[in-house]
């Protein structure tokens, strides 16, 4: 008999919950396990098990080791992955970071506050400096240009939570990015050529950083896999099996949480890495742009 459905069917998930949720439901079809067998094995009913692989409510350590147990995840790899994904989860459901006081975020809130908890991304930009690297300048001329805000305060107070958002590339814990950018994103006037003379400056000298990974695709690749837009991968423990796709679009930030979509995006990334300069050879790239406006 199946097991009664949760009545508040319309409890958020979130992003991390939904992916944990998503691999323990692979986890439990896999073994041939039900959810009554499930809720049997953490002395609960099935409505918990059904919340968990929606992503409902936050997993316990203890919980998360009986359901591997029961689904027979013999890897240690395996599970200090769901361990360390569960976490993320459980501090970003009880965070309450300088992002909350940016409701000029918008649909971008979810993204950087997971962005606090990852510890890797890589990322593909085809027409702009990923917001990870962008001056306050660039920043804020991007999004006057954009017409999304005609208020100055409000657009101020995008450029000063984007600008918070670059903590994570210094400090106790420096996040991991690996970015590859167009060359039109760095020939793209945004601003004015004062503005992307600093702007590449800045760039330059983000390379210097051991957590930074900068490369340039040049024009003269021609055609490449990563033409449909730039998207972001985020990682939050060593397997490729806990990472999530970002989009962002022009009205919406859009998840692609299923391993068949992440699988795809990183094959995309992967193809068009092989085709962008080496570090050293996209620095000179980076500084010859410079040079020329």
């Amino acid at each position: 008999m199946a097991p009664k459905q949760p009545s508040n069917l319309g409890r958020a998930s979130t992003v991390l919950g939904r992916k944990l949720g998503g691999e323990l439901l692979r986890l439990r079809d896999a073994a041939g396990k039900t959810q009554a067998e499930a809720a049997t094995a953490l002395t609960a009913t099935p409505t918990k098990v059904v919340k968990i692989e929606r992503g409902w409510v936050p997993v316990r350590d203890p919980d998360l080791k009986e359901l591997c147990a029961l689904y027979g995840v013999e890897d240690r790899t395996i599970l200090d992955n769901l361990l360390s994904l569960a976490k993320a989860d459980r501090d970003r459901r009880k965070a309450h970071g300088w992002w909350d006081q940016y409701p000029e975020l918008r649909s971008q809130v979810e993204y950087v506050a997971l962005e606090d908890v990852a510890s890797r991304v890589r990322t593909h930009q085809v027409t702009v400096i990923p917001g990870l690297f962008q001056t306050p300048d660039y920043a804020r001329a991007q999004h006057v240009g954009a017409g999304l805000w005609e208020d100055p305060d409000e657009i101020e107070r995008y450029v000063e939570a984007r600008i918070a958002r670059q903590d994570r590339l210094t400090g106790d814990r420096p996040i991991q990015v690996w970015a590859i950018v167009a060359e039109a994103a760095l020939r793209q006037e945004v601003g004015g050529r004062d503005t992307m003379r600093a702007q590449l400056g800045h760039l330059l000298a983000l390379t210097e950083l051991p957590n930074v990974q900068i490369q340039v695709l040049p024009y003269r690749i021609g055609a490449h896999a990563g033409m449909g837009g730039g998207f972001s991968i985020m990682s939050f423990a060593e397997s490729g099996a806990m990472d999530m796709v970002h989009l962002d679009t022009p009205s919406s930030s859009l998840w692609l949480e299923s391993e068949h979509d992440t699988a795809h995006h990183v094959a995309i990334f992967d193809r068009v890495a092989r085709h962008a300069l080496a570090q050293t050879d996209s620095r000179s790239l980076i500084r010859r742009v410079s040079e020329e406006m």
